[in-house]
């Protein structure tokens, strides 16, 4: 063969390797945007802490009367590092007048459970005061010596984050 032919040759062979290793990378590239795996991830959930009331929450804003209704006021202690929404405050027990009236024998206070509420409580909220309007009422059988009481309404709340 004569050194020309020898250098066609040679350059087809080159030229069939180039090729033939530019298909290779590119398989490789494919292969590798392609590929899958599976395995197992990890989380774990925090617990949320008891968000509570303090039991003397002041007056509320609207006074109560025989016949009537008036607001109930509640402090709020969220310790947590995160808001939460209260959703609802049911009535859980007898209601008491304050001590200061013992003459109060028939409060005739009755309270109205509130579901559906939609109130944040910021985090790491302490005496956080929320009034539910209209949430209390007393009947026109009250005692006289119920004038000027506080009274106490055992509530139990339910909060969501």
């Amino acid at each position: 063969m004569s050194l020309r032919g020898v250098l066609n040759r040679h350059r087809r062979v080159v030229a069939v390797l180039s090729f033939v290793g530019v298909l290779a990378i590119g398989g490789t590239a494919w292969a590798y945007f392609t590929s899958s795996g599976s395995g197992h991830g990890q989380g774990t959930a925090g617990t949320m802490s008891t968000v509570t009331l303090n039991t003397t929450a002041g007056s509320p804003s609207t006074p109560l009367y025989p016949g009537g209704t008036a607001d109930v006021s509640l402090e709020v202690n969220n310790p947590n590092a995160y808001a939460v929404t209260l959703r609802s405050v049911t009535g859980n027990g007898t209601i008491h007048a304050d001590a200061g009236h013992a003459g109060c024998t028939t409060t005739g206070v009755t309270f109205t459970s509130q579901t559906g509420l939609t109130t944040t409580i910021p985090a790491n909220a302490n005496g956080d005061r929320i009034d539910l309007t209209g949430a209390v009422a007393m009947g026109a059988s009250s005692s006289n010596g119920c004038q000027g009481a506080i009274f106490s309404i055992p509530v139990t709340i339910t909060v969501q984050k």
